[in-house]
């Protein structure tokens, strides 16, 4: 009997192992249908609105205004992280002071392609895992598709094209810079604001966002 408990203990071990990097690269080729956000969402409420487009059917200047709002050394990250911004954490919790976010984008995949929202420690171990192993295994261009694809812009509403067409009423390969801009900086707080209606705040944000993109020069390289 405690063979047989001992044998389906490594068996069920090697399958949480294994599970995630075989997700994890067959997602680098097929669209992911669903994130479990989406589908808490959908539970509360807010329904769920989505269409999965190429990189290439999105305009260039979204992934630039959200590096350049979310994540400026997306494009010289090896592993996913910003060891830097994960330093300055770790020393501020120590300080005693609350710390500032560093979270990347791909950390960002990681989380909203399988996880749920929250601040829990097991939640964040498993971003932690689940993070490299995207980063190995997938193309810049492709995180960013992923990304773009799956992140929420508004309530109920999910990637660059459902994000576009709810706010802007165009496709997501014809927005202006202004437009991503504006969308990039709703994602801290998609339920709170909106692309569409941006408070005095967010055009502030979008305008700084604006002019880092023209700054950013060479760390912007992958996303083209």
């Amino acid at each position: 009997m405690r063979k047989g408990w001992g044998r389906w203990l490594r068996r069920a071990a090697l399958a949480l192992l294994l599970a995630p990097p075989a997700l994890i690269l067959l997602f680098r080729f097929v669209p992911p249908p669903a994130t479990p956000l989406m589908l808490i969402r959908a539970v509360q409420g807010h329904g769920l609105s989505k269409d999965w487009v190429a990189y290439d059917r999105i305009d260039r200047a979204l992934p630039r205004a959200v590096i350049a709002a979310e994540d400026n050394l997306f494009c010289e990250q090896a592993l996913g992280f910003d060891f830097r911004a994960l330093r300055g954490q770790v020393e501020a919790a120590l300080e005693g002071d609350r710390p500032r976010g560093a979270s990347t984008i791909t950390m960002q995949v990681a989380k909203n392609l399988f996880l749920w929202p929250g601040r829990d420690p097991l939640r964040k171990a498993l971003e932690v895992w689940l993070t490299p192993q995207i980063a190995l295994l997938w193309p810049k261009r492709r995180v960013l598709e992923v990304y773009l694809n799956i992140v929420e812009f508004g309530p109920g509403v999910y990637g660059a094209e459902a994000a576009a067409r709810a706010h802007f009423n165009r496709s997501a390969a014809a927005l202006t810079a202004q437009q991503a801009a504006q969308l990039a900086v709703v994602l801290p707080a998609p339920l709170q604001w909106s692309a569409a209606a941006p408070t005095s705040y967010l055009r502030e944000r979008a305008a700084t966002v604006r002019r880092r993109v023209g700054q950013l020069g060479p760390l912007l390289a992958c996303a083209e």
